[in-house]
């Protein structure tokens, strides 16, 4: 008897370590959630003018409502629970490890590849990733690639919904290329389509070089 207790015992305590470790794995931030998390999504989502609310850590109604917006405007159920598709569109890692921050990285960036260059060369979609880059690394923009992609009125892609179309293999192909280093626009935080724009301010920016259809300046 003493023998079956003690086998008892062990698969209960394998059952609950293993529920614990499946909710762990899947943890969402949702209503009534805390943490860093939290206070990531917020700040991410005030700085695009979702989330009008302090930044608390907090996930009150004032998140959900902002995480159901953002939901709305990127292709995604709106439900305002803060899942791994959500996250990896506000730029947030999906688990603990880096090759998850990597991977939302490369997600991200191919969807504005797609969204901006997915009828340009493969050297163009490239250079369209570097810009991206390029203003990560520049003080006058954010510092993360989901922040300057949302920054509002960045990019065509973002306000017309391009960004949200399928992702040709090119485009995640050019954004690990531009991860990587390769950088065809020659250092450019800016590009435009002189068939399109019709912002004169683009048009008095220095000229780097031309790629396709699109303009390469500083």
């Amino acid at each position: 008897m003493k023998n079956v207790s003690k086998l008892t015992a062990i698969i209960l305590s394998v059952i609950i370590c293993c529920v614990f470790c499946e909710s762990s794995a899947f943890a969402l931030s949702k209503l009534g959630s805390r943490g860093q998390e939290v206070t990531n999504i917020q700040t991410r989502l005030k700085s695009w003018g979702y989330y009008s609310g302090w930044i608390d850590g907090i996930y009150g109604q004032a998140t959900v409502n902002a995480v159901k917006e953002f939901q709305r405007k990127n292709g995604l159920t709106p439900d305002g629970i803060a899942g791994p598709a959500t996250l990896t569109k506000i730029g947030l890692p999906t688990g603990s490890s880096s090759s998850s921050t990597s991977s939302n990285d490369v997600t991200l960036l191919a969807m504005v590849i797609n969204g901006e260059a997915r009828g340009e060369s493969y050297e163009g979609q490239v250079a369209v990733g570097a810009v991206v880059l390029n203003r990560v690394r520049h003080s006058s923009f954010p510092n993360t690639i989901a922040g300057v992609i949302y920054q509002p009125g960045a990019f065509t892609a973002v306000s017309d919904g391009q960004i949200n179309k399928p992702i040709q293999q090119s485009c995640y192909n050019a954004a690990r290329d531009a991860l990587n280093g390769w950088d065809p626009s020659g250092g450019a935080i800016y590009y435009y389509n002189p068939a399109t724009a019709t912002s004169s301010w683009i048009w008095s920016r220095p000229v780097i070089k031309t790629i396709g259809k699109h303009v390469f300046c500083k």
